[in-house]
């Protein structure tokens, strides 16, 4: 196979993933003071979630440099798809393209490179990286795919998440598209949804935790209403609470009938952020 696909490590990996040979992964860097990962195959989400819960100042994540990805796009493969979390939420976007100048001035002309902003991040990321594959295996050429990934990044996915806390979040800035009157209420399970944009838009909230579930599955169900789901994939990515998300597999699939429903730990970036007991909800439309 001439392509390669390139994530950075917000994207939620499935068993079957983690044996494409011609996937490579861009791994961020996660902080808790002075201790500090790389967010790899290695991390232990168990682990980090009992230090970060026990850590009194404000979680950190830096995006890999663009030198990085630059070493990521080398070998012999005609074709590379670099895939990266919302620019609204991280700078790994912009890195990336960096990246891809970097070895563009050093190479011209070797490659055909392209920089998909997935718009979101977690299963969504994973359910893009699945459909470029699709692509790229039945023979698609590279200006065709990048034109349909696009198209199906901002028409044809979806992704809701439901959190415990939004400390995190909050921290680190990553709310700023929420008005100040939504800020006030965090003390609610808040529903929020990615935006066409890429940003964080409130859905909903509600006191209980699982009540806040129950509604968030009754928004996707409503969102995919009518559309055969047949070949449809959702991914709940959860931090540290598989029992929410058999809960919400179990109620979605009561209503929804998707392909595929995949349950999957966070990885680190996405631990970090949705912090323990934080669901993440991602499918295709």
């Amino acid at each position: 196979m001439d392509y390669k696909i390139i994530a950075d490590s917000c994207c939620d990996l499935t068993e079957d993933m983690k044996s494409w040979s011609n996937l490579t992964m861009v791994p961020l860097t996660l902080q808790l003071g002075d201790y500090s990962i790389e967010d790899n195959a290695d991390f232990d989400q168990d682990d980090f979630i009992a230090r970060m819960d026990s850590f009194s100042g404000v979680p950190r994540s830096a995006c890999p440099s663009p030198q990085a990805f630059a070493k990521a796009i080398e070998g012999p493969e005609k074709n590379v798809y670099l895939l990266t979390i919302t620019d609204k939420l991280s700078g790994c976007y912009n890195s990336a393209l960096q990246g891809k100048m970097l070895y563009e001035e050093e190479h011209p002309g070797e490659k055909n490179i392209h920089v998909f902003n997935s718009l979101a991040t977690s299963g969504l990321e994973t359910i893009v990286a699945q459909e470029i594959k699709r692509l790229a295996d039945s023979g698609a050429p590279f200006d065709e795919i990048v034109e349909k990934v696009t198209d199906y990044i901002s028409n044809h996915t979806a992704l809701y998440f439901c959190l415990e806390s939004l400390d995190a979040l909050r921290n680190n800035g990553r709310l700023f598209s929420l008005a100040a009157t939504v800020i006030k209420k965090l003390k609610m399970k808040l529903i929020c949804h990615r935006s066409s944009e890429g940003t964080i838009g409130l859905s909903g909230q509600d006191f209980a935790s699982k009540r806040a579930l129950s509604k968030m599955c009754d928004m996707i169900c409503s969102d995919v209403e009518g559309i055969d789901l047949s070949d449809k994939k959702l991914i709940i990515s959860h931090v540290c609470c598989p029992d929410k998300a058999e809960m919400i597999k179990s109620k979605i699939s009561e209503k929804c009938a998707f392909g595929e429903i995949i349950i999957l730990k966070a990885s680190g970036l996405n631990s970090l952020y949705a912090s323990n007991g934080g669901i993440i909800v991602s499918y295709s439309k």
